[in-house]
């Protein structure tokens, strides 16, 4: 007698279940609705017009289906008829179907069973539907079989990377588009944009920055828009980055209202991921910021009394602010575009920041054509994510050394690095300068009386001054923006309209 006690827990369910027969489950398809498909478009060619955008071949579960399909669709698209006439030469030489049924009589078959085209969209939906729940079957297996027999050098995080990235492709193809847009629809979406902007009147279309000149120059953070903001180290783009997400976060949305005069009031919802910068530093800069307290004082523990209570208002206004923090370094652009959609399907999103663009990384088979490919797609990816989610997305960049070789330092869009999809893509490429950083660096010997004096001269003219250059808007004009900033609390604002210099334009 066999001691069963001893034997592992699979060990016993085999054991106790040895006499029954295994069941082997099919994977998911529907052949009459494949059968149905083809028929229809068999006897009615212009049936395959509202399937081609988004149905291929390997979609269908049956490969004599997929074969027929794929001869059809050449055919129609080179001019010419498919019927089970048209069709038979390519399928004289086939392996009949079975001893009574060849295939050109399979194809004659298919076209005297078909019914209306009226369905045909609905029948390829289903054959796209199933074929995309076996793709998730063979992304499942491919999880359980690497989990199983992972190689020593595949950790747990590579397969869950690996996972993710087969996911968003898989997602990523059911993309197929919503095909031509009616003009007249179009033309009453702009007129309701226009109507929003003039009823809100702040006269901005998209999603005020609190930052006036700026606002006035780009009309507010367009949906769909991506926004690159470039700029050397120090320049303060990360520091305008913040500025703008606080702004966005703690101000009340009216164009809601404007839709929907009895809806709530509603802060716009902004997620920063934060790549380089852990969330408490990220966190500290903010508060700096809004406390107006130097952020080496905070780090230190230098502060007094009256500084300690206006940091924790700053804190307790900051704290009901819809601003969602993701400090995970090194993701992909697949990890960011899915943990986007889970903040917006969740909390809502309005605005996305990424800081920055060259800390992300693109799909393994990128990353080995080179870091050009990779940025192309971490590019391309970003605005599609923008399309899709119907934000602006503002993503920091890095400017090349190049910069610094010229007298005149002040950006331009041949600087950006690594790759020129980052100037394709972008909707709008804004560049941060600050001439004060430049000058402090070229104080001459205090010995030399004049070059001295003159070079207090010009560092007073640009104390506290930084510019934002639009260097691209698809739909508004370039030009620089003057702005005040603070470099003790890390702040960008409003230049004082006294200023001489507010309100300048190059």
């Amino acid at each position: 007698m066999t001691d069963t006690a001893l034997m592992p827990v699979d060990k016993l369910k085999v054991a106790a279940n040895a006499d029954e027969p295994v069941q082997f489950r099919a994977p998911p398809h529907n052949i009459e609705a494949e059968q149905a498909l083809l028929g229809a478009i068999l006897v009615n060619n212009e049936a395959i017009d509202r399937v081609l955008g988004f149905l291929e071949p390997i979609h269908f579960y049956d490969p004599l289906h997929a074969q027929i399909f794929e001869t059809a669709s050449t055919l129609i698209q080179a001019g010419k008829k498919a019927t089970p006439i048209t069709l038979k030469t390519f399928f004289e030489n086939a392996e009949p179907i079975d001893a009574d049924l060849t295939v050109p009589d399979y194809l004659v078959r298919l076209a005297s069973h078909a019914t209306t085209i009226i369905n045909t969209h609905d029948y390829a939906r289903t054959v796209y539907d199933l074929a995309t729940r076996r793709r998730l079957i063979l992304v499942g297996e491919d999880m359980v079989n690497s989990a199983y027999d992972s190689p020593v050098d595949y950790p747990p995080e590579k397969q869950i990377e690996t996972a993710e990235s087969s996911l968003y492709e898989l997602a990523e193809q059911g993309k197929y588009g919503q095909g031509f847009l009616n003009f007249s629809t179009a033309l009453t979406q702009a007129v309701d944009m226009a109507n929003n902007a003039r009823m809100r009147g702040d006269r901005l279309s998209g999603l005020p920055t609190g930052l006036t000149d700026l606002d006035n120059m780009m009309g507010g953070l367009q949906p769909s828009d991506l926004i690159i903001l470039a700029g050397r180290p120090s320049m303060g783009k990360t520091a305008l980055a913040t500025n703008i997400a606080t702004n966005v976060a703690s101000q009340k949305r009216i164009m809601r209202l404007q839709q929907d005069p009895n809806a709530p009031i509603e802060d716009a919802v902004v997620g920063f991921f934060s790549l380089e910068m852990s969330a408490e530093q990220l966190a500290a800069r903010i508060l700096s910021e809004q406390a107006e307290i130097p952020s080496n004082k905070i780090r230190r523990g230098q502060i007094d009394e009256e500084e300690m209570k206006r940091l924790i208002m700053a804190s307790q206004a900051l704290s009901v602010a819809p601003l969602f923090i993701d400090q995970t370094g090194g993701i992909t652009i697949a990890q960011l575009a899915a943990r986007a959609r889970k903040l917006k399907r969740q909390n809502g999103l309005d605005l996305l920041i990424v800081d920055y663009i060259q800390l992300l990384s693109g799909s393994p088979g990128k990353s080995s054509q080179g870091r050009v490919q990779e940025v192309t797609e971490i590019t391309t990816g970003l605005k599609a994510l923008c399309k899709e989610l119907e934000i602006p997305i503002i993503a920091l960049s890095q400017l090349s050394r190049q910069v610094e070789q010229r007298e005149d330092k002040r950006p331009q869009l041949s600087d950006l690095r690594e790759s020129g999809s980052i100037e394709q893509d972008a909707d709008v490429v804004l560049f941060v300068y600050r001439e004060q950083y430049y000058i402090e660096r070229l104080e001459p010997n205090p010995q030399d009386v004049e070059a001295h004096l003159k070079w207090q001269q010009d560092l007073e003219r640009v104390q506290g001054i930084g510019e934002v250059i639009i260097g691209k808007q698809r739909h508004g004009p370039t030009g620089t923006v003057r702005l005040s900033f603070t470099g003790e609390f890390t702040r960008f604002d409003n230049l004082d309209t006294n200023h001489p210099l507010a309100g300048s334009r190059d």
